[in-house]
């Protein structure tokens, strides 16, 4: 459900825009939904060591399943937003509970394999979401897109409600309110600074949340020294292999989504490819993603994390190496190679930094370790998108300078295929060469992200014997 709510509703964004008239607040369809999703993650995983995953998982498939319906009788925009925040605080338990769940039921070697089939969902939801949405908006009507969840949540909290069995030891310690505040604040700044660094109208504010985040987050690492059950438990970053094995991950879902976000308009606006076969380039990734969750379940329980990670990270930096020495015209299959290759590297790297926090705390924490986890991935992709939106708009504002009688309104048209020939001729290939030298930069900087994972996850090698202590208290 959570995999298939972003791509669904992006394809059927246009057709609501023209029924809601809310061009001005689409943006916010998307990012209140993200936001909302983000700041509950590590909330849901802390209480969800302290009641249990079942609780918990079938709260948040409840207001997603009522946020879904509400959204999908929307009347206006402002409706639709508002209850996509409903929508966005049943996400944000969905999918760490579902990680940490596995991480309860499956011992190490099949948790690895199992957390990566589950993440194929993410795969599946890329090929399927978009050919379904289409079919949903032409033949029904927009609003069946926010439907179709009920059914699969109601399904989902039976089968959570008669299948999953815990055993939950009652705790006496008072809840951390106060943490859960300055945790939710710290985030929701944070994470409106970051969607919006790239805006330059919006850039000073962005900076001012920035600000108020990092006042909030020592306000709260202060106060949470001294709480008996804190929501942000301040050990956790104490514990090298923990704190490391996120940051890593963190670098690593940057460049994801710089890497899902822009493959498809190299395609389509350089290559002059359908919106079909540009998202089709992402595929080989999604299905290699499997192989390399596979392999890391072999593997985890004979060598240390940051030997996986590293493999990984190789894979990745090959492939980046690869797209800095294309050429502007490049064939087709070139992009799948390339795009498998960073499915081994993010499936092995993904599942080997899921699994290492889980084994590196003690089960009462499992909860908490997964969902910040979860937050590395989301936080780490709301930046890069910022900087990556950053690194392309200078390219492009330099490229329009450079080109007497190109105007940014041809290069938008020349992005989409399906406009591309109202561009005139004569500027049509300087248009491309101009989102090619975008691109190539955009790869610069994530060539440089990932050296630094690479370089950071080096510092992890020390903690090889702690991993492998508590693999094996769990085999």
């Amino acid at each position: 459900m959570t995999a298939i709510e972003g791509t669904i509703v992006s394809t059927a964004m246009p057709t609501i825009i023209g029924d809601l008239h809310g061009l001005s607040l689409m943006n916010w369809v998307f990012s209140i939904y993200l936001l909302m999703s983000a700041v509950t993650t590590p909330i849901y995983g802390k209480l969800s060591d302290r009641y249990g995953r079942k609780l918990l998982l079938n709260i948040g498939l409840v207001i997603f399943v009522v946020g879904s319906f509400l959204c999908g009788i929307s009347h206006t925009m402002l409706q639709l937003i508002f209850f996509r925040i409903l929508q966005g605080l049943g996400a944000g338990a969905i999918q760490p509970l579902t990680y940490t769940v596995l991480a309860d039921i499956y011992p190490i070697e099949k948790r690895a394999n199992m957390i990566g089939l589950n993440g194929s969902s993410w795969g599946i939801a890329s090929i399927v979401a978009p050919l379904l949405g289409g079919f949903i908006v032409d033949k029904l009507s927009w609003h069946w897109v926010f439907a179709i969840n009920i059914p699969f949540g109601l399904l989902t909290i039976i089968l959570v409600q008669l299948f999953l069995h815990e055993d939950i030891k009652p705790q006496h310690h008072a809840i951390d309110y106060q943490g859960i505040v300055l945790l939710t604040l710290s985030l929701v700044f944070l994470m409106l600074g970051l969607q919006n660094l790239n805006n330059a109208h919006t850039f000073v504010w962005s900076l001012v949340l920035l600000v108020l985040a990092v006042i909030s987050l020592i306000i709260l690492v202060k106060v949470e020294r001294h709480q008996e059950d804190p929501v942000l438990p301040i050990h956790l970053f104490t514990n090298r292999a923990f704190v490391i094995q996120n940051a890593t991950l963190l670098l690593i879902s940057g460049f994801l989504i710089g890497f899902e976000a822009y493959l498809p308009i190299w395609m389509q606006s350089v290559l002059g490819l359908s919106p079909l076969l540009g998202g089709f380039a992402v595929t080989p990734s999604s299905v290699i993603w499997l192989i390399g969750s596979y392999v890391s379940g072999k593997m985890i329980i004979k060598y240390p994390p940051h030997r996986l990670t590293t493999i990984a990270l190789l894979f990745l930096l090959t492939g980046c190496i690869f797209y800095l020495l294309l050429p502007l015209k490049t064939a087709f299959y070139v992009f799948l190679l390339i795009s498998a290759i960073y499915g081994f590297g993010f499936g092995l790297a993904v599942t080997t930094s899921t699994v290492t926090s889980q084994s590196v705390v003690s089960p009462e924490e499992v909860g908490t370790a997964t969902s910040f986890n979860t937050l590395a991935r989301s936080l780490g992709q709301t930046l890069m998108v910022s900087i990556f939106g950053i690194v392309m708009n200078l390219k492009l504002v330099q490229g329009v300078q450079n080109t007497p009688g190109l105007t940014f309104n041809m290069v938008n048209k020349m992005i989409n295929p399906s406009t591309a020939g109202l561009v005139p001729a004569k500027y049509l290939q300087p248009a491309r060469q101009i989102v090619f030298s975008g691109l190539h930069s955009i790869y610069i900087v994530g060539f440089i992200i990932l050296l630094c994972a690479f370089i950071i996850n080096l510092f992890d090698a020390k903690n090889q014997k702690l991993l492998i202590d508590y693999q094996k208290q769990d085999i």
